[in-house]
């Protein structure tokens, strides 16, 4: 009996052995869930930080487009508003060159 009494705390030993192993696996997988969860909830805080970040340049941006779509509004009026001054200073140029033609036509007034 002494020899299978051997054989059982051989085996005894062994398993012992076999659960020491498991449980040191299983603290080393615990801490690189540890570091894995750590290293996700600061990915997460980056990612809300940059959406943050995203939005504030996209309602900036907007207002941007906003505003150069108001300038090109304003730039296109008054280019045609300048156009017509042109054209009405054409004419009065005109005008002014016909009546200035009329007057070298006309005799020159005597004074007394």
């Amino acid at each position: 009996m002494t020899q299978q009494g051997a054989v059982l705390q051989g085996y005894n030993n062994e398993l012992v052995k076999c659960i020491e192993d498991l449980c040191m696996q299983k603290e080393e997988l615990n801490k690189q869930i540890q570091q894995a969860e750590e290293e996700k909830n600061k990915l997460q805080h980056e990612i809300q930080v940059l959406s943050e970040q995203l939005e504030c340049v996209c309602e900036n941006l907007a207002q941007k487009v906003a505003s150069r779509n108001e300038l090109d509004k304003i730039l296109a009026e008054t280019e045609v508003a300048y156009m017509k001054i042109l054209d009405s200073s054409r004419t009065l140029l005109n005008v002014l060159k016909k009546e200035v033609g009329s007057l070298k036509h006309m005799p020159e007034l005597k004074t007394n």
